[in-house]
């Protein structure tokens, strides 16, 4: 048998075998015999180099044309064998119905906060943010609140026992190392960041500050020491406090409905003067058996206030409220105990 008969045959033989493979590893055995380092047909190869002169074009034309047909085979094969392992073991039946992917939805604070944003967006506001680890400076001193306040008592307040702490940069969102003597604390409501943005912007501004406040309180069917407040802060010239009651109305209209009726109630903050309570009245106060409900806190912007970011009271005027996110949340969706917007129970949850 010359040399092309014998490529002819092992050519069928590796063919067959190759296309016959009953698995992967039958089929692997296959090519390690044939194709491999040591195989029949790798052996086959070597002997060209012992052919007549005149014999090896035809020969070494033969056996790249049988290569290249047994690595397409074992291709195939391989794929066929991968579709094979890759289907299902028992019969499936694709009319039956497919699992569909339960949707996410937004926390209802969450929800309650894109409001309050959506309402001061309406009337020109922007959103500030800044950092809940914050100095004392920024959280009570330029805010007007002397060092023997009630709320600067170690006992409503979380104070941070490492005074070299490293506070957010709001600017960057970098942590900055800082060496000041003054201690840190988690802060109690979100003025701080209006003094931030004071000191870094000049008159007009007009912004609200939504996020995250830290005080001791225990938890309890309507307190919590971790809750969400909203602050807004509006400076310019001649601001009265006609603008501050028209802006009130007009975003608790938005939030709690058409009917809803606002009163003021002379009160004191040390940040603002003269300072109120504000009170409103509708369908849902009623429904909870009480007529007025208590829901923020304004005033005028303290004229000490402006000196401490460096704005002339003489010139610019302002107002500033709060109130919590959880109360607004609350009313409007008739929940009794603040604790259930925390316990992540997804039963409570998904009814929003």
């Amino acid at each position: 048998m010359d040399f092309l008969q014998e490529i002819e045959r092992l050519k069928q033989t590796a063919l067959a075998e190759l296309r016959g493979a009953p698995d992967l590893a039958a089929l692997e055995q296959a090519r390690v015999n044939y194709l491999g380092s040591h195989g029949r047909f790798t052996a086959l190869m070597k002997q060209l180099g012992s052919l007549p002169k005149e014999q090896k074009p035809s020969a070494g034309k033969t056996i790249n044309a049988v290569k290249i047909a047994l690595e397409a085979a074992l291709a195939e094969r391989r794929g066929e064998l991968e579709l094979q392992t890759a289907l299902p073991s028992e019969p499936t039946d694709f009319t039956l119905p497919g699992r569909r992917r339960p949707l996410g939805k937004l926390h209802p604070l969450t929800q309650v906060t894109e409001d309050i944003i959506r309402c001061f967006r309406k009337i020109g506001f922007a959103v500030a943010d800044g950092p809940e680890v914050e100095d004392e400076y920024h959280c009570f001193d330029a805010l007007n609140t002397p060092a023997g306040h009630p709320a600067r008592d170690a006992q409503d307040t979380f104070y941070l026992q490492n005074s070299e702490s490293r506070i957010p940069n709001a600017e960057s969102g970098s942590q900055l190392s800082t060496l000041n003597s003054q201690p840190f604390l988690l802060r109690t409501h979100t003025s701080s960041v209006q003094i931030r943005v004071m000191e870094k912007q000049q008159p007009p501004v007009r912004i609200i500050v939504p996020g995250r406040v830290y005080r001791r309180d225990n938890a309890d069917a309507t307190h919590n020491p971790t809750f969400q407040q909203v602050e807004g802060l509006y400076v310019d010239r001649d601001v009265t406090v006609d603008d501050l009651k028209g802006t009130v109305e007009f975003v608790f209209k938005e939030l709690m409905g058409p009917e809803t009726r606002i009163r003021f109630r002379p009160h004191y903050f040390s940040y603002t003067e003269p300072s109120f309570e504000i009170d409103f009245s509708s369908s849902l106060t009623r429904k909870m058996g009480k007529e007025w409900l208590e829901i923020a806190g304004c005033g005028m912007v303290h004229p000490q206030v402006f000196e401490n970011v460096g704005y002339d009271p003489e010139v610019w005027t302002g107002w500033a409220f709060g109130f919590g996110i959880e109360r607004i949340a609350m009313i409007r969706y008739g929940i009794n105990d603040i604790r259930l917007f925390y316990e992540n129970n997804l039963r409570f949850l998904r009814q929003f």
